[in-house]
């Protein structure tokens, strides 16, 4: 039987589907089209009646370019059907419908880095090569690969009076943003979603983590550090994180925001903890050696690109060959 795709712009049409992997949750689909600057929309595969697949397409809009990013490789359920073969279909189908709506189109954060490598070559992409640092955190011990010094910045925050938590009310989060937003500020490359995104994430995390949690850090009531997470399976993903170490050197609020998360997650018994984005190879860079101090390991991956100019696309496949 013939593969039957469907494209939902809104959530509220979509009809029931499980959620394996959070990066193309029904949740998070319903977040993103609630915040300024998204455009979601999510393809669906059926076989017969039967859904067998989703993708959930983040479109970012900016004065300069449209940018649709997919995170992983889709979400598959239980069929018979190989999920290279859905993909194949669902890739080939996305691409030619919207190869010139979007000035780059990026696929990223693969859990599997060959999955699917013949069709994205097929369809007109190029691969660019990048970094993940993934922490395996159900060991007896969390800080069993870790530095001496990071030890020791954790121990000298908490002694002179940083606590950590978990942003639970509107204040908190508008706190949260402004501090993560002077942080991000300087850093050209690095896209920070607008305050509703993380309002919205409170409002349906609530009852339950479902999607993601918010981590602070804070010292005599004010809000010094904190990062974003979420949760996939047994896979906590950072996606943003950030203090204010130049106010508060002695307090370590950026190495408190990642340890807060890192805590929470072991404690609710997730077994993976990654970094988003350690970026690409070089052989130095800042951030990649403050989250490797963590303990954990170092992986090579590939992210998947299409430019929206064939014969700027055409330059770029050959040389990522």
């Amino acid at each position: 039987m013939a593969i039957r795709l469907v494209t939902y712009e809104h959530s509220e049409a979509l009809p029931k589907l499980p959620d394996y992997n959070v990066f193309h949750s029904v949740s998070l689909f319903r977040i993103l089209e609630r915040t300024s600057g998204y455009s979601p929309f999510m393809l669906v595969a059926f076989d017969g009646e039967k859904p067998i697949a989703k993708m959930l397409c983040i479109i970012r809009r900016s004065w300069l370019m449209q940018k649709c990013v997919i995170y992983d490789c889709c979400d598959y359920f239980d069929t018979d059907l190989k999920h290279d073969v859905i993909f194949n279909e669902l890739l080939s189908y996305f691409t030619s419908r919207n190869r010139q709506n979007f000035s780059v189109i990026e696929f990223r954060n693969l859990s599997e880095p060959l999955f699917g490598y013949k069709y994205f070559r097929k369809n007109g992409y190029f691969p660019i090569r990048r970094l993940r640092v993934i922490n395996s955190i159900h060991h007896s011990t969390l800080d069993k690969w870790m530095g001496a010094s990071r030890k020791r910045q954790i121990q000298l925050g908490l002694k002179n009076g940083a606590v950590m938590g978990v942003a639970d009310n509107k204040q908190e989060v508008r706190d949260f943003f402004r501090m993560l937003k002077n942080y991000y500020s300087s850093k050209i490359f690095k896209y920070l979603p607008g305050m509703d995104f993380f309002m919205e994430l409170l409002e349906l995390g609530k009852d339950s983590e479902r999607v993601g949690k918010i981590f602070t850090v804070s010292y005599e009531g004010k809000i010094i550090g904190g990062s974003f997470c979420l949760f996939s399976g047994d896979t906590v993903f950072l996606l943003f994180s950030g203090g204010m170490r130049k106010s508060y050197p002695l307090l370590y609020p950026g190495v408190l925001a990642v340890w807060n998360a890192m805590t929470y997650s072991r404690e609710k018994g997730y077994s993976h903890f990654e970094f988003i984005d350690a970026g690409l190879p070089f052989k130095k860079y800042g951030y990649r050696d403050f989250i490797l101090r963590f303990g954990g390991k170092q992986l090579s991956t590939r992210r998947w690109y299409r430019l929206k100019w064939g014969w700027l696309n055409r330059i770029m496949e050959k040389i990522y060959v």
